[in-house]
């Protein structure tokens, strides 16, 4: 590339975290373009900017945004791609995106789970990079509007990003996207990608359904002493199958791996209980709670349910995440009510006992 020559960034779906980091990037001098499949939502942008609001706000900005359908007047293939989908649509927008990539280029998985292999199979595992995502805590809730709930991870020495080649190794277009990152919050390269993959999978796996089926956020899932136990077991089982698959895991919400496999010892469960005590300023719904109360599909197969097909793979027994999974399928198709009584039906459901 001639080094007066900008890079062509485009950005797959403007839900939360595609506003999120489109909005910051273009502020930053960025050439973005942004596409995504709400009228609504493309509409607003053209018109008003994405408005930032929460902990990195306020402020707007003008990022060029296209139609699903006007992705056929782009003149100029991007650069770089990075996928902000939800985990069900990854291949999908995987295969729309490629032709728009010029051959020289890559994808960036900016998602929750594990879709790096599946991006990967579209564009190939020499252009296909993962970026790990760890307490960003956005939301949309309306057009053109995007919010942070929790506080900047650079704040307090953590790193929200963390962006890695599939095959570990440290290269210059990683180094590039830590730096593009970097203008949203804490940034570095990994060379671990499946071990911060499987752990960051663990912290999604026990916060976002907790939420969505019981309806409580982040402070209530703090003061429910039910809430807290079915997190620390969900957590537990991810973590068995992770090790048994032999990923590298690194801490889960800054707790060893291994402290999660001995909450039978009651001082490491007191311990870990005081720890999910703590509760942000705000009282912040998951993206799967965002998506049960916009009456969208969730990713609990993509999350709890990855976990169970995993553990089957590897001779684990994963009977709360299962559970998890069977009443996120009720909560979904509305069988079942939104509730914090849907925790005691999982841990019922579970076999577990108090």
């Amino acid at each position: 590339m001639d080094g007066d020559e900008m890079e062509k960034i485009g950005i797959f779906g403007a839900g939360a975290v595609g506003c999120y980091l489109g909005a910051f990037m273009t502020r930053e001098g960025e050439d973005v373009t942004l596409i995504d499949m709400w009228p609504e939502n493309v509409e607003t942008i053209k018109a008003k900017g994405i408005k930032v609001s929460g902990s990195q706000g306020p402020f707007s900005v003008q990022p060029k945004i296209l139609h699903m359908h006007q992705a056929q007047s782009i003149k100029e293939q991007f650069d770089i791609a990075f996928i902000a989908m939800k985990s069900y649509d990854t291949l999908w927008a995987a295969q729309f995106m490629e032709p728009y990539v010029k051959p020289e280029g890559f994808a960036v998985s900016s998602q929750n789970s594990i879709n790096d292999l599946t991006v990967a199979s579209v564009f190939g595992h020499a252009r296909t990079v993962g970026c790990v995502m760890s307490k960003i805590e956005v939301g949309l809730f309306e057009p053109g509007h995007v919010t942070r709930g929790g506080s900047p991870g650079r704040d307090h020495g953590h790193d929200v990003f963390r962006v890695g080649e599939l095959n570990g190794v440290i290269t210059p277009r990683v180094l590039r996207v830590v730096e593009m990152v970097s203008s949203v919050d804490g940034a570095r390269t990994t060379t671990n990608l499946w071990g911060e993959r499987w752990s960051k999978l663990a912290a999604n796996c026990q916060s976002n359904p907790t939420g969505a089926m019981s309806g409580l956020g982040s402070q209530g899932m703090a003061a429910s002493e039910e809430a807290r136990r079915l997190r620390m077991l969900i957590t537990r089982e991810v973590v068995q199958v992770g090790q048994a698959l032999d990923y590298s895991l690194v801490p889960i919400l800054g707790v060893p791996p291994e402290t999660w496999l001995k909450i039978d010892d009651g001082s490491v469960y007191e311990e870990l209980d005081a720890k999910m005590q703590e509760a942000g300023k705000v009282d912040w719904h998951a993206s799967m709670a965002q998506d049960v109360m916009k009456g969208r599909r969730t990713e609990a197969d993509y999350m709890n349910g990855l976990v169970s097909r995993r553990g089957r793979e590897a001779g684990v027994a994963t009977p709360v995440n299962d559970a998890v999974v069977e009443v996120m399928h009720e909560v979904e198709s509305k069988k079942r009510k939104v509730g914090p009584e849907n925790i005691s039906r999982v841990l019922k459901k579970a076999e577990v006992k108090g």
